[in-house]
Formats: C-alpha cells, structure tokens, sequence
C-alpha cells in the first residue's frame, strides 16, 4: 500500500478535475465512463466553463447538454447528467451531496461513481473499484490475468479489507491504485518492470498466467447502430431548430438501419418530434 501512495507521489498525473470542486468531480465521472483521458480533457474543460455549477446547467435545455457533448460518445450520459443537475438543484440547492445514498438516488449514479465522488470530491473512506482497480487487485492478490466479468461480493469484501480506514489515506489510495492501473499495471501490455509492488504482485511471480487472453472487446463501431445514432446527432447538433427528415436521410444509405436508430433516440428522449416531417434536439 505505501509502495503504491510512494509510486503515485511522483506518477500522478495533473488531471484538472483531481483539484476542482464536487461538481467538477462528478462532471468527470459522467465522461469518463467508457471514454479515455485524452479524449475528456478538452471537454471537460470547456462544459465546467459554460457550467461551472449545477444550476447552471439545470437551468440551459436537455437539447443544450446533447448538443455540447459533442462527440464524446454514449450521449444519453449528457441526458442523465443534466437531470442530475435538475436533481442537484431542485432537491440538494445546487449542491453535490456528500452522503453516498443521496447519491446513489441520482440519475446516472451507480455503486462505482458515487464511491468515486466520495472519494475523490470529498475525501472520505470509500472503496472505488473501476475496470483498472479491479485488475491490480485480482493480479497482486489472486493471481489471475483478468478480473471476473462483473463485480462480486468477494472482491467487495477484499478490497474492503485493503482500504485505509482513514478518510485521507483512503481517497489517496483509490486515486493510486486507480493510476496504477491505468498507466503501468494496464490490460494489454503491463509494465511489470517499472510496477512498485512487483516483488508481491502474485501474478508476476506465477509467470504471468493469461497473459496472451486479449481482453473483453467493444462491440464493433463501423457500421454499428451507435455509429448511425451519432451520426444523426452530428446533423442535428448542428442546427438550432428542428432538422427536415429528408436531410437526416443523407446521414446513412440504408433506411431500413437508419430509422431504427432513429426511432431509438428519439424513444430514449434524446431526439423529439416536431412534426412528421421535422426533428430537433430535446428543448
């Protein structure tokens, strides 16, 4: 443990959100959800300064968050986002809550993203287990290439046992468990050379077992429904006003795919219907 918080002392990176307030914190955890680093920094950034509070963003339109969001991909996460901020006002007075079950009651926030606010925006005791959490955890202790595909009641309890009790100690060490994993410890190519917890890091001393199993994949992008929904998007994001359904039909060839997702943005309220003719982002 104080191998890792020593590692992370000099490793961590100079993420923005790592000193930014509560909002800032769970602004982060919405985006970074299945979205690389490299690809949240730029807007991150750009939303805190359009919507440097809750309010601020409970007060702009549905259509406004969907159309910000840009490219960022999953955009029914800008959805949940903004009615957490409708939540976050009309409910906690434009505050984040500290208290992991306010949390857990808003929109878009699961075990693992209110354990990461707690920790991250408040520095409390909380035990966060992301994708590159968990994989540290299962090679140092258990041995194994991989953690299990969905998180158990055992993994719960161990990881509980490792965590600091005290609240400063704690959030430091989920953030340099969690950078462990994401920078040296990874699922592809791990730098077990450089690792500060080689030496008892039970899947190194094993041999490394599973090592050439290609991690869990993405389901495809090219040609995917997800690809014709952003593509939808882009042409709708451009325009301020409701969208001709004529030009929506330039976005992709094949109709038969091109309504069906559709008709799935528009059943998941990120597309309304003005008419039979027209489209427009939620307002």
């Amino acid at each position: 443990m104080t191998a890792v918080t020593a590692w992370f002392d000099v490793h961590e990176r100079p993420l923005p959100w790592r000193a930014t307030s509560p909002w800032g914190v769970l602004v982060s955890e919405f985006m970074l959800q299945q979205t690389p680093v490299d690809r949240v920094l730029p807007l991150w950034g750009a939303w805190l300064e359009r919507w440097p509070t809750p309010t601020a963003l409970a007060d702009a339109t549905v259509g406004d968050a969907v159309r910000a969001w840009d490219r960022l991909g999953y955009p029914r996460r800008a959805q949940r986002l903004h009615a957490t901020a409708v939540a976050l006002r009309d409910r906690h007075d434009g505050m984040v809550p500290d208290d992991e079950a306010a949390l857990r009651a808003l929109p878009g926030i699961g075990e693992y993203t209110a354990a990461a606010i707690l920790a991250f925006a408040f520095g409390r005791r909380s035990v966060v287990l992301d994708t590159n959490v968990r994989r540290v955890l299962v090679r140092t202790q258990e041995g194994q290439a991989v953690p299990p595909g969905h998180l158990t009641v055992s993994e719960r309890r161990a990881a509980d046992l490792l965590w600091p009790a005290d609240d400063a100690a704690s959030a430091r060490w989920s953030a340099a468990v969690m950078e462990l994993g994401a920078l040296v410890c990874t699922a592809r190519a791990p730098s077990c050379d450089t690792c500060p917890v080689v030496s008892v890091c039970a899947w190194h001393s094993n041999g490394r077992p599973g090592a050439e199993t290609a991690p869990r994949r993405q389901p495809r992008y090219e040609g995917s429904d997800r690809q014709v929904r952003g593509a939808l998007l882009a042409v709708l994001r451009e325009q301020s006003g409701p969208v001709a359904r004529h030009e929506l039909d330039l976005t992709w060839p094949d109709a038969e795919q091109r309504e069906r997702a559709l008709a799935s943005l528009v059943d998941d309220g990120l597309v309304v219907e003005h008419s039979d003719t027209h489209l427009a982002l939620p307002s």
